[in-house]
């Protein structure tokens, strides 16, 4: 699409902002020690699981007629299917005609669970597979885990009511072996495989190996063009997390747009009403549901999301292309920094 015709449709959707999204950090428990970890998730998390009915609450208030018809909600964590009432979670929605998918590490994702959620109207899932099994454990810390992950995908990979996709982060040591987990996932009927890289923040922010080199960087995206233009059973596609200059639209579909506080909200574990799980609460939480209503909140707030000017500083100041990434994903503006944390169409410049 013509950059200038995309800029239009982004500042009208931006005027509009249409919640299609809405992330719903039910937990924040986790059974993995992930390495790469934003959230500093754990079996000792000490949030209490927020109560079904308290998030139910919050959805409510968004009028059933402003709802666009792909309007989804995601559960996300810490890992959801350590909820003893995942099942009842998903019918709860169901009943309100609402669609919901899950993010989940794959540990006690099954065949048997798979029919279960199925059956409670799932529509979506993410597994994450962060390499082949030394490097997927390294990440994720936890010996199994990565024989789990396959059986996980093995179980909704060629289900055809599902929205389905792998997602890996893509670091160092686990780089060099894309072309092996391809065979593997496409071997296994996967038709999504999604590419993220780490920004440097929690438990990530001083550990060398998560960050990619400008041209590690570029190999991946080469990976990903290369693969989309042979085709083929299984799409693969890079997150939206970066401006990518001459990249764009060849490593995925659409021209790169933070959808974060335009189209994506969340309600966090504590109540607070955010974007993107992994943006920085602190900084740009909008609310809590606790003393707010969402939908208020959604129409009234969300100013720095959808006004980037503020973020025309440092690096963005004198940049040519601000008008084509307005500062990047959000979750580069990580914690009262005037900078941003990095940009990736720099990192194409090689």
């Amino acid at each position: 699409m013509n950059p200038f015709l995309f800029r239009l449709l982004r500042d009208n959707e931006i005027k509009v902002h249409e919640l299609s999204y809405l992330f719903w950090e039910c937990t924040t428990r986790c059974n993995f020690r992930c390495r790469h970890c934003g959230s500093d998730c754990g079996m000792a998390a000490p949030e209490k699981d927020m109560p079904l009915e308290d998030f139910l609450k919050a959805v409510d208030t968004i009028p059933p007629g402003e709802r666009p018809a792909h309007f989804s909600v995601v559960l996300t964590g810490g890992e959801p299917l350590l909820r003893p009432d995942i099942l009842e979670i998903g019918r709860e929605l169901r009943s309100r005609e609402l669609l919901w998918g899950m993010v989940s590490n794959g540990w006690l994702y099954d065949d048997a669970m798979h029919l279960k959620l199925m059956d409670a109207g799932m529509g979506a899932v993410t597994v994450s597979l962060d390499g082949l099994e030394a490097s997927h454990e390294w990440m994720r810390g936890i010996p199994g885990s990565y024989r789990r992950a396959l059986r996980a995908i093995e179980a909704f990979a060629r289900d055809p009511r599902l929205n389905a996709d792998v997602v890996t982060c893509v670091n160092k040591r686990n780089l060099a072996e894309l072309p092996r987990m391809y065979n593997i996932l496409r071997e296994l009927g996967l038709k999504q495989w999604r590419f993220f890289t780490v920004i440097p923040i929690g438990r990530a922010a001083n550990d060398p190996d998560m960050q990619l080199s400008p041209a590690e960087f570029v190999s991946l995206l080469e990976f990903i063009r290369q693969h989309r233009e042979k085709g083929g059973p299984m799409k693969l596609t890079f997150s939206c997390e970066g401006y990518l200059g001459s990249y764009e639209q060849k490593v995925r579909d659409t021209r790169y747009f933070c959808h974060a506080g335009v189209n994506i909200a969340s309600v966090l574990i504590d109540g607070r009403i955010c974007a993107c799980p992994n943006i920085d609460r602190d900084r740009f939480s909008q609310g809590n549901i606790y003393q707010d209503s969402l939908w208020e909140v959604w129409q009234t707030r969300f100013q720095p999301f959808r006004d980037r000017s503020w973020a025309q500083t440092g690096l963005c100041k004198d940049c040519k292309q601000w008008r084509n990434c307005l500062g990047n994903g959000m979750h580069n503006w990580h914690g009262r920094s005037q900078e941003v944390l990095q940009c990736h169409y720099r990192k194409t410049l090689i």
